[in-house]
């Protein structure tokens, strides 16, 4: 590694402090929004989905403190990227407070909280899941594989899946993914397509970490939600052969869980 010189710090110091301005200023954007919150009722999901995208912008800033310290130091800024990961963690929560945070719920349970977004086209929404993804994966990869955090991104990216399948509307969803003249038509195909994507990797993410660390029960489980959750899109889409499939993946995945159990091979 190259010696750091006192000239690198300073140019490091002076792009941290440039983007840790425009953090404050997102920051106090934030609290101000929260106070009009408070006070006001109307509109609040809308807020939250700003809010959302301000705590995005906020983990990119982090992220690009990491980049600078990497160029100028050739160190890794663990501590940018752990304020980036927190950053990702409340944006996340703010979707959640929209949409729940529930792998299970059914799609008629979320018509009410999807009515009240019912002005943001889905080609934001899928834009929005877009920017998260690509946050989540620039944390991931600026920690590197060997991270203590490395089990704990399974639950980033699982929240992360459940958010942006919980803000699919997918009632209209259907109509559109199989109506090449409907205007939302790209959208909904690229954003059904994501959607799918997060929860079978979260599916296998999960079972993952409960064969190679935890052992914990609720992982396998929620393994399982998460396929349960992939069989009822397919299912929506009239996939039957692979929503048989999934099926079957899950009553596997059940099996292994109840055998660990009666061995106490699972905590």
């Amino acid at each position: 590694m190259a010696k750091v010189t006192s000239e690198s710090r300073e140019d490091f110091k002076a792009e941290a402090d440039h983007y840790k301005k425009r953090i404050d200023e997102s920051l106090e954007k934030e609290k101000n929004m929260l106070g009009v919150m408070k006070n006001s009722g109307a509109g609040v999901e809308y807020q939250k989905l700003i809010l959302a995208e301000e705590m995005i912008y906020i983990a990119t800033l982090y992220i690009a403190i990491n980049g600078s310290s990497l160029k100028t130091l050739q160190i890794k800024n663990n501590d940018a990227l752990n304020d980036a990961r927190k950053s990702l963690y409340k944006a996340i929560i703010y979707l959640e407070e929209v949409v729940t945070n529930s792998i299970n719920i059914a799609y008629s349970e979320l018509a009410d909280q999807l009515d009240a977004i019912s002005n943001t086209p889905i080609q934001k929404r899928y834009q929005l899941m877009q920017k998260l993804g690509l946050a989540i994966q620039m944390v991931i990869d600026g920690f590197g594989d060997n991270s203590k955090w490395k089990w704990s991104f399974v639950e980033l990216t699982g929240r992360y899946a459940v958010v942006a399948k919980n803000l699919l509307d997918m009632k209209s969803a259907v109509k559109d993914y199989f109506d090449p003249n409907s205007p939302n038509y790209d959208s909904t195909v690229l954003y059904v397509r994501l959607v799918r994507k997060l929860i079978d990797e979260s599916a296998t993410a999960y079972r993952d970490r409960y064969e190679l660390s935890t052992r914990r029960i609720d992982d396998i489980n929620a393994g399982i939600n998460f396929l349960l959750a992939s069989r009822r899109i397919a299912v929506a889409l009239g996939s039957s052969d692979e929503a048989e499939e999934i099926k079957k993946k899950a009553i596997t995945w059940k099996k292994l869980m109840e055998s660990d159990q009666k061995s106490g091979k699972s905590n």
